[in-house]
């Protein structure tokens, strides 16, 4: 079951919709203060909500092998991991013959489902998705017959709609696949809409759900798409599940996406038969404790009242535009004119201000952590006019007015003033100078100036 999306009750962001860990972790200042944790980077990653770490210690004492384990732990453990497969599929409103797999993330999923079109059908995809929606298409044109065609978007939807028909209209295609909702801007293309044009041209079509399904209700049934894909990590679960979500005539004939174990009916030295989907995409031991804590999310998600989820993040959204407004040389990032329904992801920049400057200052001196780079999605910060990356802030259940507030504050006093502290690239990546604030008594921090140098350098983002 997936939450509704139709708003009809009263909510407030002065407090958090769901309590998640973490929420009250102090951070240290530069100034020596210590402040709670403002934590705008829900898109990157959203924070566990506290009943699926509850639900991870539940059954964290049963856990076993899983399949064809005679063991009383094992069967406990199967009949967990298979409810929990269930939950996630009505979650994502899978219909009765739908199939969920249960992956890493939501790019190792589209990579399964690359994999999985038939050789020799050509896939669309536009310009404006993340990495996740974009290589896999584009690498696996290599020996399997099959093409990738990439349509430029439209300063409009009605525009974009109307390439994606042309392009339909010239060729046939297997598969449509789009994002849900953009992890740079929160926009999205009526995803009914694409649904109508794929159908009458014979197309299947994918969602890119990472950003989705977290924020706004979906339903593969409703909806008429083929295949979901959205990770765990982003909603609310972080134990490395995800899923693929669709229909099961491509998962059942597809290459099998990890040889190994389980995938197969019978072996030998020369040749494999192998399983139909899941169980063929699902080589190895699968992460049991993942998927529970995935399934928990979901259905902690979709008992929520009935519009209370969009109703908390549009107004934090909309607070939070209003804030940047008024704050000289700030400019947000949109796709298109005339998009509605946004979700909780506004993307920034100040003037010419480097985005990784701001965001060690807003970190350092007013404990925000945002998300500054291109985001995993170069075309898109190229086709906005800010191909050397912005800013983004994202929130989530977690969030309050408070963290937008301290966000619009900090943003307005770098423009008056400045930064206080002193900074300076280490290793590409901007930092504090002589950074001395204290780190948590936890092993394996203690390299954290390296580590995090490591990670920001030029070839990685989010």
């Amino acid at each position: 079951m997936s939450f509704p999306a139709t708003t009809s009750c009263a909510t407030t962001a002065d407090r958090a919709l769901l309590p998640v860990v973490g929420a009250d972790t102090l951070v240290p200042l530069v100034d020596g203060r210590q402040v709670p944790y403002a934590n705008l980077d829900y898109a990157a990653s959203a924070p566990a909500l506290e009943a699926v770490a509850a639900r991870v210690v539940e059954v964290l004492p049963l856990y076993a092998s899983v399949h064809r384990g005679a063991g009383y732990l094992s069967q406990l453990s199967t009949a967990l991991y298979e409810s929990a497969r269930a939950t996630v599929a009505r979650f994502a409103g899978a219909r009765d013959d739908d199939v969920a797999v249960i992956t890493r993330n939501t790019t190792d999923a589209l990579n399964l489902l690359a994999g999985c079109v038939p050789d020799g059908g050509r896939v669309l995809v536009l310009d404006i998705e993340h990495h996740a929606n974009l290589l896999p298409w584009v690498r696996s044109v290599r020996g399997s017959g099959r093409t990738a065609t990439v349509v430029p978007a439209a300063p409009t939807v009605a525009g974009t709609l109307t390439a994606l028909r042309d392009e339909l209209a010239r060729q046939p295609y297997a598969l449509v696949t789009l994002t849900g909702a953009s992890n740079v801007t929160g926009e999205a293309l009526p995803i009914t809409s694409v649904v109508a044009l794929a159908q009458e041209a014979g197309a299947r079509v994918a969602v890119d759900g990472a950003q989705l399904l977290p924020h706004r209700a979906f339903s593969l049934a409703d909806s008429g798409v083929d295949y979901v894909a959205f990770s765990g990590h982003k909603t609310y679960a972080p134990f490395g599940a995800g899923a693929l979500v669709g229909r099961r005539d491509w998962l059942d004939a597809g290459t099998p996406y990890l040889a190994g174990g389980g995938a197969v009916r019978d072996v030998r030295t020369d040749r494999a038969l192998w399983q139909p989907a899941p169980a063929r995409h699902e080589g190895g031991s699968p992460n049991v404790l993942g998927a529970v804590a995935l399934a928990q999310a979901c259905d902690t998600l979709a008992a929520l009242p009935t519009g209370a989820l969009a109703a908390h993040e549009d107004a934090l959204r909309t607070r939070l535009l209003d804030g940047l407004a008024d704050i000289p040389g700030v400019r947000v990032l949109r796709l298109w004119s005339d998009s509605a329904d946004p979700v909780g992801v506004v993307s920034f920049t100040v003037g010419e201000h480097d985005s990784g400057l701001v965001a060690a200052y807003l970190s350092a001196e007013h404990g925000i952590g945002v998300r500054d780079g291109r985001f995993c999605a170069h075309p898109l910060l190229a086709r906005v006019g800010v191909p050397g990356g912005a800013i983004r802030a994202s929130v989530g259940v977690g969030t309050t007015t408070e963290a937008v507030d301290r966000l619009v504050a900090g943003l307005r006093a770098y423009v008056t003033d400045g930064p206080r502290a002193a900074y300076e690239v280490v290793d590409g990546c901007w930092a504090v100078a002589g950074d001395t604030r204290p780190r948590p008594a936890v092993t394996g921090i203690d390299a954290i100036a390296a580590t995090a140098a490591a990670a920001c350098g030029p070839a990685v983002e989010d």
